[in-house]
């Protein structure tokens, strides 16, 4: 076991919050992880291995700290779901409680790359199944009966040959004085009785009635508010400030310029926001300020001169298209795009002479912590970071630039600070999905079948805009998966399913394109690839041909694909992301002379489906966000700054036009891959692939409400 050093408070908290019932502590690095250690048993002055808290109450009731941020992905439903099924318990005594930051008890304590699952999938099982053995073996010795003769069920040890029952709250302070067993036996997928269900969210309750979750929510007596006003446009700066007009008014206390921005602080939100828009400040340029005509011009001369980084070669891609028999060539491109969480930015900073305390919504609270301890040159087990609920991130909130300039507010003006963003801010203030255009050729011989690919991808600050190793690469001969990437001053991140969110669309728009032109039928193309990387593989495959084969097949059989539907136009995608496979079958119909998306079929393989109705939310979250994004969402500049200020112009899909879908997943036996981002890349492909069948035109760039199909412009 990884041990660390716990102080006599912590411990006795540790201990009172169990009531005298059985706490166990299990790692989470590594393989360490998978063996628990009971704490309530160790000496005061021993340190406590463990990282997370698997905790029986006197009463019965079962608790699990949740390391990982929770932004919607169910994740505080989900982790203690597993730890209840290998424990037996009743559900209904099951709660989760959100652990703060703490980087020696924790590994990845982060929400990010639909990851948390597959990470600790092992070691929360682990961590049931020991202490349903421990219980089990209190119960026994209790009975004076072989341990081996008892069972757990619903929160119950029972002995059948003598109906004797015992609740796992009477049985926890005997089973934490007993040795941790060494192996426990975890459960036959085939006798889950709580992994696989529909289980409502555990925060439901605490939503709906407007329980202070939310970082928006958070509050400490004699906190002061804060906005700041930022550049208007990348590549400007600070020349002049007057801050007359707003010091002025009612209950500001203080207008701070640090950096490249200004801070109006104050005593309530409403003050602040009517006190900085007074603010007169003069910008100047700091470089260049592109506007989204500058970023045409650099996509056409970088696509055609710039030098890009190989990223896989296979074969003679020349040679395949010299002696090609058709070639097909076309360019993929999709805007810049806004996060527009819900809930704004914010974060609560103070720092003191002693520490400094942070509290808010963020994916990635210990980078957070490690950026404000630079800063301020304070020493990072001296700042404490407590975790809200986020009320939507999508990758924004994997930034801290807003926690940081929180702290450093603070630390200006001495006093506690809620630094608060507005939906302008948010929209305005950067951190955007890189723009980015591809270039795709593929070459055909006489009998259809592709025997070259190229793909070039150029972005503005999106790093390596490709997934070099993605279907079909494995599955042609000739492949040649370049990437450019292009400084810009505009800010970029990570937004939900980084790159492959639009690569996807491209990818898969594409491969139908190719084979139309091949004369074959979109899905019997895909399966016809990956016949060719089973058989006769061509370099590194590194995606599963089985699963990516079977979503295919299967959201094929669920949409009756193929069989005429009077008025309905069916459009194929399928996409490996995130460890998991997702096809997809878009249906269209034409109402007053355009298309309109009335339904999609979504098949999943992401391994072990945990909570039903989660998997289920996450694969239709992930659709409407795919679709919404793909048919309406755009950021363009001039001079720098954007065009697009807040919902009213910055065009987000609305109730009517989410579509009907239609969610499965494949039981296929693994352990659980990842669901939160993999059901979004494929749906601009399959809603494109539709409307072409629909229309007869391409749509080739985003957002598609943009293109002729639906203004009726040519």
């Amino acid at each position: 076991m990884q041990q660390s050093n716990t102080s006599r408070r912590d411990f006795l908290k540790i201990t009172t919050f169990t009531g005298g019932g059985l706490l166990l502590g299990f790692s989470w690095f590594g393989a360490e992880g998978e063996m628990p250690t009971v704490i309530n048993t160790l000496p005061l002055d021993k340190s406590i291995g463990f990282n997370s808290y698997l905790s029986i109450a006197a009463d019965g009731v079962i608790t699990i700290y949740s390391p990982n941020p929770e932004l919607g992905q169910n994740i505080m439903t989900s982790f203690p779901m597993i730890v209840a099924e290998e424990l037996d318990a009743d559900w209904t005594k099951v709660k989760v409680e959100q652990a703060a930051l703490d980087t020696k008890s924790f590994d990845r304590q982060l929400t990010g790359g639909s990851g948390a699952i597959p990470h600790s999938w092992k070691r929360l099982r682990n961590a049931g199944a020991t202490a349903r053995a421990m219980l089990i073996q209190s119960a026994a010795n209790q009975w004076n009966v072989p341990s081996t003769e008892c069972t757990a069920s619903n929160g119950f040890v029972l002995h059948a040959a003598t109906g004797k029952k015992a609740g796992f709250g009477e049985l926890a302070a005997k089973a934490a004085t007993l040795p941790v067993p060494k192996d426990v036996v975890l459960k036959d997928r085939k006798d889950f009785k709580i992994i696989g269900q529909a289980v409502k969210n555990v925060a439901n309750k605490s939503i709906v009635t407007g329980k202070p979750l939310f970082g928006l929510d958070f509050y400490r007596d004699g906190m002061l508010f804060a906005m700041i006003q930022r550049p208007p446009a990348f590549g400007t700066k600070i020349k002049t400030v007057d801050s007359t007009a707003a010091k002025a008014m009612p209950g500001i206390v203080e207008v701070v310029v640090f950096k490249n921005n200004v801070a109006v602080v104050g005593k309530s939100t409403w003050e602040v926001n009517k006190a900085r828009k007074l603010l007169k400040i003069e910008y100047e340029n700091d470089g260049f300020a592109e506007s989204t005509s500058d970023h045409n011009a650099i996509f056409t001369t970088v696509m055609a001169n710039g030098k890009p980084e190989v990223k896989r070669k296979d074969g003679d891609v020349e040679a395949a298209f010299k002696t090609a028999a058709k070639i097909i060539k076309a360019e993929y491109q999709c805007p810049f795009l806004s996060h527009a969480p819900m809930e704004p930015m914010n974060f609560f900073a103070h720092v003191r002479p002693d520490g400094v305390e942070l509290a808010g919504p963020s994916q990635t609270p210990a980078s957070a912590r490690t950026a404000v301890s630079k800063l301020l040159n304070i020493a990072e087990d001296k700042i404490t970071l407590e975790l809200t609920r986020l009320g939507g991130g999508f990758g924004r909130r994997l930034k801290f630039d807003y926690v940081v300039e929180a702290a450093e507010l603070s630390s200006i003006i001495k006093a506690p600070v809620k630094l608060i963003w507005t939906r302008e801010d948010d929209v305005t203030g950067g951190n955007y999905r890189p723009a980015v255009r591809y270039h795709f050729q593929a070459a055909l011989d006489s009998a259809g079948n592709l025997v070259g690919y190229k793909c070039r991808g150029v972005g503005l600050n999106a790093g390596n805009l490709v997934r070099e190793d993605n279907f079909p690469s494995g599955a042609v001969d000739n492949l040649l998966i370049e990437s450019i990437d292009y400084k810009s001053p505009i800010t970029t991140g990570a937004w939900r399913a980084p790159i492959t969110n639009f690569l996807g669309f491209a990818e898969q728009a594409f491969i139908d394109e190719v084979a139309q032109a091949a004369g074959k039928d979109p899905v019997q193309f895909r399966l016809e690839l990956l016949t060719k990387a089973r058989t006769t593989p061509v370099g590194a495959i590194k995606y599963s041909i089985d699963r990516m084969e079977g979503v295919i097949k299967m959201a094929a059989e669920k949409s009756a694909w193929r069989t005429k539907k009077p008025g309905v136009f069916q459009g194929f995608s399928v996409y490996f992301s995130h460890q998991s496979y997702v096809a997809q079958v878009c249906e269209v119909m034409m109402q007053a002379g355009k298309p309109v998306v009335k339904k999609i079929y979504a098949v999943a393989d992401c391994g072990q489906v945990i909570n039903l109705s989660g998997a289920r939310q996450q694969v239709m979250g992930g659709i409407t966000d795919g679709l919404g994004h793909a048919m309406y969402s755009k950021l363009t500049f001039k001079n720098g700054a954007s065009e697009q200020t807040n919902f009213h112009n910055y065009r987000l899909i609305r109730m009517k036009e989410i579509p009907e879908i239609e969610p499965y997943f494949i039981d296929n036996g693994i352990d659980p891959t990842g669901l939160g981002e993999p059901a979004l890349p494929p749906t601009g492909g399959a809603v494109a692939n539709a409307i072409y069948k629909a229309t007869g035109k391409r749509l080739r760039k985003q957002p598609f409400i943009d293109e002729e199909v639906f203004t009726g412009k040519v």
